[in-house]
């Protein structure tokens, strides 16, 4: 990073909160999708956390908006109220590419060896539909063109094991309450 880019969006995050001496703490912890995992994780009910998401709004005469939703960690998204709102006549989730450009967060973290891939979130009422493997494609194929192994970490248990080894990740590790996969990268063809 030079001198001239602004800090990581979780450092400016700390140093608002810091600043305005609100008592925060910050808990580490593996990416998991499932608010109620989540909130047992950070000691929380789902209900007293939030989960945001990018959101891209179309049609209705506003043309192509973003839209941030943040909503209580124990409620699901009305796509349909969201498109309401805004006179659009679709809503949906905005591109991996496109909620990180406005976001800053990230869900891939290239490193010197590998590519971290740490916050890969789906709700429950869009699995299954073949969104989170494209998304996950979307991301395997940026860690191939580096030439780099994917690595994720996923709790002990969580179906998300499945869907990882459906993807060719193997675990390589794991301890009482984390597994963690690792897939090898493609050659590019």
């Amino acid at each position: 990073m030079d001198g001239d880019a602004k800090p990581e969006t979780f450092d400016r995050l700390v140093a608002l909160l810091s600043d305005a001496k609100a008592r925060f703490r910050v808990i580490e912890h593996a990416a998991e999708g499932r608010s109620e995992t989540i909130s047992t994780i950070r000691g929380n009910r789902p209900g007293q956390a939030a989960k945001a998401m990018v959101l891209d709004v179309r049609g209705g005469g506003g043309g192509r908006r973003h839209v941030l939703a943040i909503l209580p960690g124990n409620r699901k998204l009305d796509f349909g109220a969201v498109a309401a709102l805004f006179d659009a006549r679709k809503c949906g989730f905005a591109s991996p590419d496109t909620a990180q450009a406005l976001t800053g967060c990230v869900a891939f973290r290239p490193g010197e060896t590998s590519v971290q891939i740490d916050s890969f979130y789906l709700a429950r009422h869009l699995q299954g539909r073949g969104l989170g493997a494209a998304i996950l494609q979307s991301l395997l194929d940026d860690a191939d063109a580096l030439g780099k192994p994917a690595m994720l970490s996923v709790l002990r248990g969580s179906p998300a094991d499945r869907f990882y080894r459906r993807h060719g990740f193997v675990p390589v590790s794991e301890d009482d309450i984390e597994r963690t996969y690792e897939r090898a990268p493609r050659p590019k063809p």
